[in-house]
């Protein structure tokens, strides 16, 4: 069981976790993965700002020191609660990362330590987000990352399941504070839930829906607060009838960037994303245009909010390698998808998804596909009436 940060918020939210492990310890054998409590990670990147010494090593120190306040409580209200509990840090356990700090990837994990921990209590209370790498250093495995602590954990202990507690009772058709009429979805594909993690929808992180497909693991995403099933993400083998449409998402962090009259010539472009890629920037959405003059051509990409400015800076140090004549940027686009196994074997879905925002005078600016997702690239201003408009227009609403 993973608890995210609003369900450890304060000591009500954490007494409430125990009282969940209350009513399953006796029928299972509980490892427990908390995230900070919320808002202290974001408190902890705040201070770390004010020094402005930018210090990978010392910035995962500090911002995982929330995991170790949450996990050391609800063990303290387990053991008074007569349920024998160990709080374990990610270098007790240990869970063995690489050196990339703020983004670790998980190499290794001593399961034999879990299950002698498990052998010697009721429960193991694990904190999430964090690790040691080969040289000893404390590691974080990114922002979202106690959910990829989770799926970890699970796996490697060859779990029955994982349950992702959060503050939403399931995964929706549509976000559901902008579709009134979205609706929670019983079961998912990994594939389908892959696609709206990285499309925009914060319910789990997207490295935690890989892993677990990975290793074939049900997933269960459900409330702290609310006693009833959750989604359950599965193989999606597991799924009786495959929705062309099953939920439409959506993503404002995006950034757009333009550099017109390039040569139009090999290897252009990959000198282009070769300098980003270096960076560790990741290319999302892609077009090209040739000029009328035949000799030249346009490029437009999307990044991450986050990675445009740098991204900006990187292009226009290497401008005189690309020959671009002009680098725009706007940060003011929005992405809109459309997610569905069933898309693999019905056509018109496009059709639909541009003839609706045709309707809605909506323009795009971009367009990338996979077999099961169809995205867009929209002005950010249109992205609730384009969310609205196709969540209506696939027939994904309550009603329908």
């Amino acid at each position: 069981m993973k608890f995210g940060g609003t369900s450890v918020a304060n000591i009500n939210r954490i007494k409430n976790v125990a009282s969940i492990i209350n009513k399953n310890y006796k029928k299972y054998k509980l490892v427990i993965v908390l995230s900070a409590m919320a808002g202290v990670t974001n408190d902890l990147q705040k201070l770390i700002d004010q020094i402005d010494y930018p210090s990978s090593k010392e910035n995962d120190l500090v911002l995982t020191s929330g995991e170790q306040v949450t996990v050391g409580l609800l063990s303290m209200i387990l053991n008074k609660m007569k349920i024998k509990s160990i709080p374990l840090l990610g270098w007790q356990v240990p869970i063995i990362t690489d050196s990339s700090h703020e983004k670790a990837k998980i190499l290794n994990i001593n399961k034999d330590n879990i299950l002698k921990y498990l052998d010697e209590n009721d429960v193991v209370v694990l904190a999430g987000f964090q690790g040691i790498n080969t040289e000893g250093k404390i590691t974080s495995i990114g922002r979202g990352g106690s959910d990829t602590t989770a799926v970890a954990i699970a796996s490697s202990l060859n779990a029955e399941r994982c349950d992702i507690f959060t503050d939403v009772d399931g995964v929706y058709s549509g976000d559901p504070t902008i579709v009134k009429s979205a609706k929670k979805i019983d079961k998912f594909s990994y594939e389908e839930m892959l696609e709206m993690s990285s499309m925009g929808a914060k319910v789990l992180h997207t490295r935690s829906v890989e892993l677990a497909m990975k290793n074939n693991l049900t997933l269960q995403v459900l409330s702290s607060l609310i006693n009833q099933e959750g989604t359950f993400i599965v193989n999606e083998k597991k799924l009786i009838e495959k929705e062309v449409v099953s939920g439409v998402s959506y993503s404002k962090d995006e950034s757009k960037i333009t550099i017109s009259g390039i040569p139009d010539k090999p290897g252009i472009a990959a000198k282009i994303f070769r300098i980003l890629s270096r960076n560790n920037i990741n290319i999302d959405m892609i077009v090209q245009n040739i000029s009328q003059d035949g000799i030249s051509a346009n490029l437009t990409f999307t990044v991450l909010n986050k990675d445009m400015k740098i991204s900006k800076n990187l292009l226009e140090k290497n401008s005189e390698g690309i020959l671009y004549k002009q680098l725009s940027t706007n940060s003011e686009v929005a992405k809109i998808s459309v997610i569905g196994m069933g898309m693999m074997s019905q056509s018109g879905v496009a059709e639909k998804m541009f003839q609706t925002l045709a309707d809605q005078k909506i323009n795009i600016l971009a367009i990338s596909t996979s077999e099961i997702k169809i995205s867009v690239l929209i002005e950010e201003k249109y992205t609730n009436n384009a969310v609205n408009s196709l969540h209506s227009a696939y027939r994904l609403g309550i009603n329908n």
